[in-house]
């Protein structure tokens, strides 16, 4: 199997640990770390750890600068203040009249760059729909609307669609002048990576809201949907739009909400 990993035999220290954190059974230790041919598929555990820095990825070569040093007996956020900024964080419908610039979405997606995915895949793809907002919501009107019937939501975007002169706010958008949409081959790692963007966000101040209305776009007929955007894989799906602007207005207070139900066996 084909080497992946390139390991420096003057540095290494034979200590183990990359043997230790491998979850694929590729790296073995005797006088020094050697790989076994074990399927790694790049996780970087085995870089992360290792004391000597002997141990990079052939498939990263080039990307150094991405390598950070840092104390992990020191976490950099402390726990009330990541909870306090979970308890602030609200849905937000209303945005000032003011877009979002490409340095502060590259600062969200940053964030997503370390999010973790299934099997390590890395496909995450992100597009931001904003000149094309409109032709956007019209190609998810034509497909979700043959479930109108069930929701009154539906109905209600395409009459907005015929004649938004009577409506304040869009039925699906509100305010909201631009979208995030995450795709990938899997619903999970796409989740939690624009999870991560959306709490960046808050951080940022800005705020946004999740629309599984337009996500229905993608399980009717994904086929359509993936018209267009040709230059992302078909294989892949959005699993999340994120509507995302400068909020309006600020909330002042927490509510409460249900208890959360934990089990223990």
């Amino acid at each position: 199997m084909e080497s992946k990993l390139k390991i420096n035999e003057e540095l290494c220290t034979a200590c183990k640990m990359c043997q230790q954190v491998c979850i694929r059974d590729n790296i073995v230790v005797d006088d020094i770390a050697r790989e076994t041919g074990g399927n790694c598929f790049e996780c970087g555990h085995c870089m992360a750890i290792c004391k000597a820095g002997a141990i990079t990825l052939k498939s990263y070569e080039g990307n150094e600068d991405r390598i950070q040093e840092y104390n992990s007996r020191e976490i950099p956020v402390e726990y009330d203040d990541l909870l306090q900024l979970l308890k602030q964080r609200r849905s937000i419908r209303w945005f000032k009249n003011k877009k979002i610039d490409k340095a502060t979405f590259d600062k969200l997606f940053e964030g997503a760059y370390y999010s973790p995915s299934a099997q390590n895949n890395q496909d995450i793809e992100f597009v931001v729909v904003d000149e094309k907002l409109d032709e956007f919501m019209e190609l998810v009107y034509e497909i979700i609307k043959v479930e109108e019937d069930k929701f009154f939501r539906i109905k209600e975007f395409g009459d907005y669609l015929k004649d938004n002169s009577t409506k304040e706010f869009h039925p699906l958008l509100w305010s909201g002048k631009q979208l995030i949409l995450t795709f990938s081959a899997d619903k999970t790692s796409a989740v939690i990576a624009n999870t991560r963007l959306e709490l960046l966000a808050y951080s940022l101040g800005l705020g946004g809201f999740y629309s599984l209305f337009i996500l229905k776009a993608d399980e009717i007929d994904h086929e359509k949907l993936m018209k267009f955007f040709p230059d992302i894989d078909k294989n892949k799906h959005m699993y999340s739009a994120f509507i995302i602007g400068h909020p309006k207005v600020r909330f002042r207070r927490t509510i409460p909400h249900n208890e959360i139900k934990a089990n223990y066996f």
